[in-house]
């Protein structure tokens, strides 16, 4: 991940991203979901792209499945001294290269052009891994931003959220934040109190306000980073 970041204070309030009665997965629900092992991050898929190598032609070469291979490759089996030695072999790579330490989140979605996204859910995917921000928990998740609904300069950049509350916190009031509404959207917008208690308005700098909407739950935006 680039060097470069914002912090949510400094985001400007905007834009939003939508997911279909889908509740929130943070990082260790995420990988339960997945079946993937803790901390056993590999290298097998930058090697694979690396060399223009096909799923099928990874796996021919490890002598496996090509199901095995893509839950080796995802991090969904884990990667046992055998599989690292095999890769290594078929990969002409080092046992080393194959082991990835890097500190990742989860990426769980992206935001498409036209404020319209895209939340993996249950049986969706494939989930991606991206570089974790400094401070983050094990609850922190990414989405992508995709084209302009949050301006052109953020296309691809990525959001990170972790601290979830339902309902939100005073200290939200007046932030950038990653919210759920009662009717399955997930919007990224700046929180303000609505004029009806337990109610919020939502406010965004291309559309218009939201009044007096439900909350399901919301988080505040952590960091947004280009990718």
């Amino acid at each position: 991940m680039k060097s470069e970041s914002f912090m949510a204070a400094n985001v400007p309030q905007c834009g939003e991203h939508r997911q279909a009665e889908t509740p929130h997965f943070g990082k260790r629900q995420v990988r339960q979901r997945l079946g993937i092992v803790p901390n056993m991050g590999n290298n097998l898929k930058k090697i694979r792209t690396s060399l223009n190598w096909t799923l099928e032609r990874a796996a021919e070469a490890m002598a496996v499945s090509r199901s095995q291979y893509i839950k080796l490759e995802r991090g969904e089996r884990r990667l046992t001294s055998d599989y690292i030695s095999s890769a290594a072999r078929a990969f002409g790579v080092s046992e080393a290269d194959i082991i990835s330490t890097r500190k990742t989140v989860p990426l769980v979605g992206y935001v498409g052009a036209g404020a319209l996204a895209y939340i993996f859910g249950e049986g969706q995917g494939p989930f991606d891994e991206v570089d974790a921000p400094d401070g983050a928990t094990e609850d922190t998740v990414a989405v992508e931003i995709r084209g302009d609904s949050l301006g052109t300069f953020f296309d691809q950049w990525l959001v990170f959220y972790d601290d979830v509350h339902d309902p939100p916190t005073p200290n939200m009031i007046g932030r950038l934040c990653v919210v759920m509404l009662a009717d399955g959207r997930q919007l990224i917008k700046k929180l303000m109190r609505g004029s009806i208690p337990g109610r919020y308005t939502l406010l965004s700098q291309f559309e218009p306000p939201m009044y007096d909407v439900e909350v399901v739950w919301a988080a505040l935006v952590k960091l947004m980073a280009p990718r």
